[in-house]
């Protein structure tokens, strides 16, 4: 998929690992080793309830998305959870961030999800414009705290477009 000129998504693959260990620095997570995230990306690749993506120019990895689908118990269907998103700093304001959501909100849909969540970190205030513009709603005011969640804010999009499943 061209997110713009000389610029595509495609699944990650361990082989990226250098790379997405630098946008991880990005983001805040500066303590991973390219090893571990070899290995995890080797995990999601053979994930088969999501994926990670990665978006690249010119032969370098400047953004990736994770996502997960996760079935419901009191309904039918999933809802897709972004796990992770970064755009490397650089390539910020470019559309990139937008596209990943997309492939991702995409892939989450043929894994039969009819809503789209993410959560995000309170101090990570310049990000939650920019859900808010793809849709997503800050939900945590119609949400009790629970523990664990007291440092997070959770963004919610309902009725994600999804085809139809055939009958």
């Amino acid at each position: 998929m061209n997110i713009r000129a000389g610029c595509s998504v495609r699944l990650a693959q361990p082989g990226d690992a250098a790379q997405v260990t630098a946008l991880l620095a990005e983001l805040g997570y500066p303590d991973n080793r390219t090893e571990d995230v070899r290995r995890r990306l080797a995990m999601w690749e053979r994930e088969t309830a999501g994926l990670a993506l990665v978006a690249e120019r010119q032969g370098q990895v400047v953004g990736i998305i994770a996502v997960t689908a996760i079935p419901y118990l009191e309904r039918e269907g999933r809802w897709g959870r972004i796990v992770a998103l970064v755009v490397s700093f650089a390539c910020r304001g470019q559309g990139i961030g937008r596209r990943l959501v997309d492939a991702a909100e995409k892939a989450a849909g043929e894994l039969d999800c009819i809503t789209m969540e993410v959560t995000s970190r309170r101090s990570r205030t310049e990000s939650h414009p920019f859900y808010r513009n793809l849709g997503y709603e800050d939900c945590r005011d119609r949400s009790p705290g629970r523990p664990g969640t007291v440092g997070s804010i959770r963004l919610l999009v309902l009725g994600i477009e999804v085809a139809a499943p055939a009958v």
